[in-house]
């Protein structure tokens, strides 16, 4: 597999970006492609492991070493074949995954892993770049109907397995552009948004009809939703978190989410006369996930005085945490491109006031320095410092904190049941209500996209059961797996 010997011939080698200065000028991707000589280096170093660690770790179960070789050999139409197997979507995760797959990389034990992702994302363009991906219009059609909720990863790959399965498929969107979080929720400069409307186009060349601005059971009624044969929610996580602070209410303290998906909507012409900017403030971000990552690299591109950013949980260690050693996903300090393009990041922070003037306008924010106390067999306890309060400059508070779980608009309308984590409860993707089924978010709680793209194919395996009794869908047989 591979070269033999090749992971000691070749280091790992990443994309460079282009620099801080320019690239925070717009908001288009700035990420700059290896030759294709040197994906095919990076494709040789796959070791050919006895046990493809990097293969289980997959939530999609890619065939990674397979097409890694494939690569090494030039054979770029097998690799695509190879990893399209598994993956509807290697033009987004192989953007926008985090890679456990890396992580768990034998090779990764003794040096760099092999860089899989940039591999995966290099194939699939390749795929487009040469007109080898083409729509797969199924030869026939069963005569079953099956609506799906939601345009986001989870949703598109449902859409796409049931398709080829040969039933007629309606996705609704109630945002106007397909994509759910992939749209509105990711920068473009993470993902430029003609790699959806690419990705659209072949869907709607396989037969799939979509339709936007449909929030159902809102303008779209229940009865009519019940006239197809089946139903797949693919929702999404869509509940924000927020947290009882005093003076939360203040003019300046905004929901990352609604920040995002404004300064994208207006990037495509959208007009938004009361837009929420960063520019000449003084920008706290609270919270220090990806989305919290996101709006300081938003905030950077609109010109902020400054961007600081709150994490309530201590700074992880640079190097892997000895609590997390491999093969597991790695207790460690991710440093993005967003925090890189400026931002003064502190972590054992919280929040204890947000401070406003006399028009309600936000102005500061109060905090305290907090500890955390482990005690075996008991939750962890939150400690503050006495004497480590503070006075922050803020005219700009993003909430970055996450989602709680799906909305309940449907499920109350659907009469479904909900779980202990207010997910969308779900046997093998089938709720309560046989003709219906979840997947993604909505089903498991806020997770990967791939994950998503792994829920819905696999859910789209049991409705195709359901309707026809039979199915000829492929499964990676991870149905009911917890939320790793």
């Amino acid at each position: 597999m591979g070269k033999i010997g090749g992971f000691k011939e070749y280091n790992r080698t990443n994309e460079s970006n282009i620099v801080v200065e320019e690239r925070v000028s717009n908001y288009n991707e700035f990420t700059i492609p290896l030759a294709k000589d040197q994906i095919k280096e990076q494709g040789s170093r796959c070791m050919d492991c006895g046990i493809p660690f990097c293969h289980s770790s997959c939530p999609l179960g890619n065939l990674i070493p397979d097409f890694n070789d494939m690569v090494h050999q030039e054979e770029w139409e097998s690799a695509l074949e190879i990893l399209q197997s598994t993956n509807n979507f290697p033009e987004f995760t192989g953007r926008l995954c985090p890679a456990p797959c890396e992580k768990s990389c034998v090779l990764g034990i003794i040096s760099e892993p092999v860089a899989i992702e940039n591999i995966e994302k290099n194939i699939i363009e390749r795929g487009f770049a040469e007109g080898w991906i083409k729509p797969q219009i199924p030869a026939t059609r069963t005569g079953k109907t099956v609506a799906v909720i939601g345009s986001g990863p989870a949703g598109l790959a449902a859409a796409q397995q049931l398709n080829r399965a040969g039933h007629t498929v309606t996705v609704f969107e109630r945002d106007n552009a397909i994509g759910g979080l992939l749209r509105y929720g990711i920068p473009n400069f993470k993902l430029e948004k003609g790699i959806i409307d690419r990705r659209v186009k072949v869907l709607e060349a396989e037969g799939i009809t979509f339709k936007t601005n449909i929030n159902v059971g809102v303008n779209y009624s229940i009865e009519e939703l019940n006239s197809f044969d089946s139903i797949v929610l693919c929702g999404g996580a869509t509940e924000r978190r927020s947290f009882p602070t005093e003076g939360i209410e203040s003019k300046g303290v905004v929901q990352a989410m609604d920040f995002l998906t404004q300064q994208t909507k207006v990037l495509f012409g959208e007009s938004i006369p009361d837009q929420i900017k960063a520019t000449g403030k003084d920008v706290i971000v609270i919270g220090g996930g990806d989305t919290g990552s996101d709006c300081v690299g938003t905030s950077n591109r609109h010109g902020a005085k400054s961007v600081t950013n709150f994490e309530i949980l201590p700074k992880p260690p640079v190097g892997r945490s000895e609590t997390t050693p491999w093969p597991f996903w790695p207790l460690q300090l991710k440093t993005s491109s967003s925090h890189e393009e400026g931002c003064d990041r502190n972590w054992l922070i919280n929040t204890k006031e947000f401070i406003s003037n006399e028009s309600g306008q936000l102005t500061g924010l109060k905090t305290v320095e907090v500890a955390w106390k482990m005690t075996l067999g008991q939750r962890p306890e939150l400690i503050e410092k006495e004497g480590s309060e503070k006075i922050w400059p803020c005219d700009l508070a993003l909430l970055a904190l996450g989602f709680t779980g799906p909305e309940k608009t449907l499920s109350d309308q659907l009469g479904l049941e909900v779980d202990f984590r207010t997910n969308y409860k779900a046997t093998n993707y089938q709720t309560n209500v046989p003709h219906i089924f979840t997947a993604g978010d909505m089903r498991r709680g806020q997770s990967l996209i791939v994950w998503a793209i792994s829920e819905g194919r696999e859910a789209a395996r049991e409705v195709d059961n359901y309707l026809m009794g039979f199915t000829n869908l492929p499964t990676k047989g991870n149905g009911d797996l917890p939320n790793l």
